[in-house]
């Protein structure tokens, strides 16, 4: 099996795929856009998302139903998008996302829209379990792009959405684990990368046993436990213990691009598990946990939000396509990027980001780095099917 590829088909679109090709793409406005590589595998209308799971399969259908039709790349995110919020057993996204360390859930997500080059975001919104829906109003209906905790839940209770309880027995039971060995397991101290390996420096326990690839396999073998992934054991098991550490950090994306060639994303998340009150990571911030240019193409990432805020990746990888890069490339640039970042402080620390994106003419990539013979996967849906995209673990 090549490295970066289709590794499986799991439904034909024949239909719908016939009702795309009678949309007619209209040609880019605004004068010349920037050349864009490509692999060969380009096509559109076409959209990803980082979830490869059967949730993520039932997102992507339902967005791929939408830009078949000839529907807007917006319409197809936000509803596939809402798809895994409202799944109870997600435990990374919206109702059933992991709470805080005091057991509250608080959801952070963000939309940007290429054909109007407009954003909108909510940071810390409690009891609302579709915070992508509430961040496109932000965006479609005020001139700000982020609002925050109480107030953003009262923006959406005016437009209509009910604060419901967001935590599931399965996600408090989850909590209610982790808060028995709460005591070297949480994230006051310094960060992982200034953490002396052996848990000196302030703080123990899970990412708190050393920097290499051993310790990080390690922290994924007890989070894959203490959140009862299924196939942990199982033929598949390094991808599942690969995507544990992605898990703890919450998030899905879904971008796409429509018949009429526009792009729009969304990054949607119940942040880290456990953590301090109040945190925000990188998923609302434009430019860090997702970028979309309506010229070049879009990009989002899953994983330690601080790593992706210091590093602006969203905008970096969108910007490395707009230079020639592939997709594919660009996503492992944003890698191997971050790791050298961290070369003088750390050497042996090995991030836990998922970088996933698409150029305007619908070729993709992703990549990441918890396990360097561990590729990571995202679906990706066009008019050849649904399908699982494997992409390349950055080794250095």
């Amino acid at each position: 099996m090549n490295r970066r590829g289709f590794i499986g088909r799991g439904l034909s679109l024949g239909a719908a795929a016939a009702v795309a090709g009678a949309v007619p793409a209209r040609a880019a406005a605004g004068g010349a856009r920037p050349a864009l590589a490509s692999s060969g595998r380009a096509q559109t209308p076409m959209m990803i998302t980082s979830h490869t799971n059967d949730t993520g399969r039932r997102a992507a259908t339902a967005a791929w139903q939408i830009l078949s039709g000839g529907g807007t790349a917006m319409d197809a995110v936000e509803r596939g998008a809402n798809i895994i919020e409202l799944d109870p057993d997600e435990t990374s996204v919206g109702w059933g996302g992991l709470p805080n360390a005091d057991g509250v859930v608080q959801l952070d997500a963000s939309v940007m829209d290429g054909v109007t080059y407009n954003a909108g975001s909510v940071a810390g919104i409690e009891g609302i379990r579709t915070p992508a829906s509430v961040a496109r109003l932000v965006m479609e209906r005020t001139d700000h792009v982020m609002l925050i905790g109480e107030y953003a839940q009262r923006f959406a209770v005016g437009f209509g959405f009910e604060v419901q309880d967001l935590m599931t027995p399965k996600s408090r039971e989850i909590w209610l684990r982790w808060r028995e060995g709460l005591s070297d397991r949480d994230d006051w101290g310094p960060p992982d990368h200034l953490r002396r390996p052996g848990g000196g420096s302030g703080g123990g326990g899970m990412a708190r046993t050393g920097f290499g690839e051993d310790a990080v396999r390690r922290e994924a073998e007890e989070w894959a436990e203490l959140l009862d992934l299924p196939g942990r054991d199982g033929p598949d098991r390094d991808y599942v213990l690969a995507e544990a550490l992605i898990h703890r950090y919450g998030t899905t994306n879904v971008l796409a691009v429509d018949a009429q060639g526009n792009v729009s994303g969304i990054t949607t998340t119940s942040g880290l598990a456990w953590k301090v009150p109040g945190r925000v990571g990188d998923s609302p911030i434009i430019g860090a946990g997702l970028y979309v240019d309506n010229d070049i193409g879009a990009a989002a990432v899953t994983g330690r939000g601080e790593d992706v805020i210091k590093s602006c990746a969203g905008y970096y990888i969108v910007s490395r396509m707009g230079a020639g890069r592939t997709p594919q490339q660009a996503c492992e640039d944003a890698v191997g990027m971050i790791r050298h970042k961290y070369r003088n402080v750390a050497p042996d620390f090995i991030p836990s980001e998922k970088f996933v994106a698409i150029n305007k003419d619908g070729d993709h990539g992703c990549a990441w780095m918890p396990f360097r013979d561990t590729p990571p996967r995202m679906t990706v849906a066009n008019a050849d099917g649904i399908q699982t995209y494997e992409g390349v673990s950055v080794a250095d």
